[in-house]
């Protein structure tokens, strides 16, 4: 049997999509399994035991480059897949999987694209499983007959986890970065109502550097380096955004002693990377988008208009400017004590 899984297209997704891969993958042990990424979160797919290749999407997304996205279709075509499952909820994600003319496909029926499908699968109602986004790719599983039940999903690990750290801990040492490394994400691309303030990241990172001996690490994407440097400057740390690949932030992220994170993908690398975390929640739900390990602790300022689910905040941010840096660092420290 030869399976192609259309990965999600955001870090954070691709973490939380990991559960569902693996099920897939203990439900079909002989399979060859195969997953279509965007090149973006491929290296996160490439590291995962459960999975054979990783072909690249590499089309421009959305109603655009369909000639790119034929010829694709046209390679995936030769490949004689048994099975697609779909996990991105996007017409176009099904149109590309129908032109590979695999014998089964598999998503949910969402984005006008259920004709595409040969199963076509009702997305869940509130209430009919756990609010946890950790959830919603198996449970498309689950409904299709391809797994029995839902997994029990306690914690989600990166595999490779020992070979990862000292992948990392020798990337520190290429950079002149002494271990050991507290690693700071301030950045956040759904918007800047995620985002703690970057002069109290500065302040927590300088505070348990100082605390621990540590150096600091800042990372980001190349957009977010202007935020970045200025955290990196406040606190006396050095600025990464920009300067490593997704496989090298994940190994360097594994060497971390700890982590600092606004809700974002970075966030689920840190949990995924089993490595201590503090993460602040603002306008979004850790109900619904947590991190998902006992590692990692989540710091929420209780306001009224929170969790509102806006990019931008039109009013006074509160749900962030009331995290004061104590309480991050006092909350770090537990994490950090914790075995």
């Amino acid at each position: 049997m030869k399976i192609l899984v259309r990965a999600t297209n955001w870090l954070g997704d691709a973490v939380l999509s990991l559960p569902a891969i693996r099920a897939l993958r203990a439900a079909n042990p002989q399979a060859e399994m195969v997953v279509l990424a965007r090149p973006w979160v491929a290296a996160l797919y490439e590291g995962e035991h459960s999975i054979d290749r990783v072909i690249p999407l590499t089309a421009a997304s959305g109603a655009r480059d369909w000639r790119a996205k034929w010829k694709l279709g046209a390679q995936l075509r030769k490949e004689r897949f048994d099975l697609a499952v779909l996990l991105p909820n996007s017409f176009e994600s099904a149109a590309i999987v129908w032109l590979s003319g695999a014998r089964r496909r598999v998503g949910y029926a969402r984005d006008g694209r259920a004709v595409l499908l040969t199963d076509a699968i009702d997305v869940p109602r509130p209430g009919e499983i756990p609010p946890h986004e950790r959830y919603y790719y198996p449970e498309l599983l689950r409904r299709a007959g391809l797994i029995e039940q839902l997994p029990e999903i306690e914690e989600i690990l990166f595999d490779g986890l020992a070979e990862s750290r000292a992948r990392g801990a020798s990337l520190f040492a290429a950079r002149g970065i002494g271990l050991p490394v507290i690693g700071i994400n301030p950045g956040a691309a759904f918007g800047t109502a995620k985002r703690w303030l970057p002069e109290r990241f500065a302040e927590a990172a300088r505070q348990l550097a100082a605390a621990h001996s540590a150096s600091i690490a800042v990372f980001g994407t190349e957009a977010e380096r202007q935020l970045c440097g200025q955290v990196a400057a406040g606190a006396g740390g050095h600025n990464l955004a920009g300067a490593t690949t997704l496989r090298e932030f994940i190994d360097m992220t594994a060497a971390c002693s700890f982590c600092l994170a606004n809700d974002s993908g970075a966030m689920h690398v840190c949990a995924a990377a089993g490595v201590p975390s503090v993460t602040v929640f603002g306008p979004t739900d850790e109900t619904r988008t947590g991190p998902v390990s006992a590692r990692a602790h989540v710091l929420r300022e209780p306001v009224d208009c929170a969790p509102c689910g806006f990019r931008e905040c039109p009013i006074d941010h509160r749900c962030m400017t009331r995290v004061t840096t104590d309480r991050v660092v006092a909350a770090a420290e537990i994490k950090e004590s914790q075995p």
